[in-house]
């Protein structure tokens, strides 16, 4: 069985354009959301963007400034040691440091910083002479699923499987930014049911908002979640797709909040809480005697009635059985008991104390019977709640 709690509940900040290539601004971005990240208690990484840019871009288009994706990857280049001083910085600040390699020589320079989780770009998705790469060094990985096929997916989930290594998905959707129509969020709806041993999760471009999807995204079962992260303060524009502080501030927010919505796993049974059962409790019938009954009586259906309230130590609607045999003379109208019945389930300790602990107490209730005993009032059989009196006795 693959691992699959390194991936849960992950929290992966981006730090766009490697920070412009700007040790100190890289340095500026990791301490500043490292606290936000502290004061919202969550579990976050800042990752990286590797390229070994002198291979990556063609010696002969090095200079061609007019292709966008060359001159910024040449702008935002970063030497070796910058790359280890971040990474450094990053774990200082209680930040797991994740790195994207878009090259073998990059998956080189992870493993010498022991990057513990490889992140795998939209656009590598079925470059293979990079997946074997990253497969050697049997790290964890997570992938985005921006503008991939089906046939690409399973491929690459059968390819990391079959070397036993943990991988988590991302629905991602590369439109940088995103519009909210743009977002697809039903796709981690297929993206749980196609591939349920893995962990999914959400990866997002968005520039309108930072709660609604983190809401919905979660609900639907993603379990991890990406955004690119910037700071302002220079002559460097925050690009639009990109989350400052307070933006992540209210993300990290929305995704406590949900949780909380949520509840317990999807995979499990609910445990109701001590008010919701007590609130519940009051609302069930009590087992009353129709009509005046000797001691020795054997109970049948003509012999009783249900009616609210329900009192300390009487059984309920829940407890009646046919054939328990009255310990004591009852008359009309009273509440049986517990100590009332000869029955099997009579004498476990554990039903007894609940019995014993739910319903009004004898107090509360008396002047209640006496009204009802004087009007031989049998209820209608629509519940009401503990704190009301039936009409007939207000």
């Amino acid at each position: 069985m693959i691992d699959r709690d390194i991936f849960e509940e992950l929290f992966v900040l981006e730090m766009a354009n490697n920070h412009w290539g700007r040790l100190d601004r890289g340095l500026k971005i990791v301490n500043t959301f490292a606290q936000v990240v502290r004061f919202n208690n969550v579990r976050a990484a800042i990752k990286l963007q590797f390229r070994d840019v002198d291979t990556f871009v063609h010696r002969d288009y090095v200079r061609r400034t007019d292709v966008r994706y060359i001159k910024k990857t040449l702008a935002t280049r970063m030497s070796k040691g910058d790359f280890a001083t971040l990474v450094k910085a990053i774990r200082k600040a209680s930040c797991m440091p994740i790195a994207t390699p878009f090259d073998e020589k990059s998956v080189d320079l992870c493993c010498e910083l022991g990057i513990p989780i490889l992140k795998i770009a939209s656009s590598d998705l079925n470059d293979w002479l990079l997946l074997e790469k990253i497969a050697r060094t049997k790290r964890p990985v997570i992938v985005s699923t921006g503008g991939s096929s089906v046939k690409d997916l399973d491929d690459l989930v059968t390819f990391f499987h079959n070397r036993g290594i943990p991988m988590a998905i991302n629905h991602c959707v590369s439109i940088y930014p995103s519009e909210d129509r743009e977002l697809e969020l039903n796709q981690i709806d297929y993206l749980r049911a196609r591939y349920p041993s893995h962990t999914i999760g959400f990866s997002t471009h968005e520039c309108s908002d930072w709660t609604s999807s983190m809401l919905i995204a979660y609900a639907k079962g993603a379990r991890i979640f990406e955004r690119h992260i910037d700071i302002d303060g220079d002559s460097t524009a925050v690009s639009p797709y990109c989350s400052r502080p307070e933006q992540a501030d209210a993300w990290f927010k929305a995704f406590h909040k949900v949780k909380e919505m949520c509840g317990a796993p999807g995979t499990q049974k609910r445990i109701p809480p001590a008010k919701e059962i007590q609130y519940l409790d009051s609302l069930v019938r009590g087992v009353y005697a129709r009509c005046d009954l000797p001691e020795g009586h054997i109970l049948h259906d003509e012999d009783v009635y249900l009616a609210i309230p329900l009192l300390r130590g009487q059984i309920s609607c829940r407890e009646l059985m046919r054939g328990e045999v009255l310990l004591h003379a009852l008359n009309k109208d009273e509440p049986i008991r517990i100590d009332d019945i000869d029955s099997p389930y009579a004498n476990i300790p554990s039903l007894r104390k609940l019995i014993y602990s739910r319903g009004l107490p004898e107090a509360a209730a008396s002047g209640a019977l006496a009204l009802v005993g004087s009007t031989s009032w049998i209820p209608a059989a629509e519940p009401v709640h503990r704190d009301l009196l039936p009409a007939a006795s207000q």
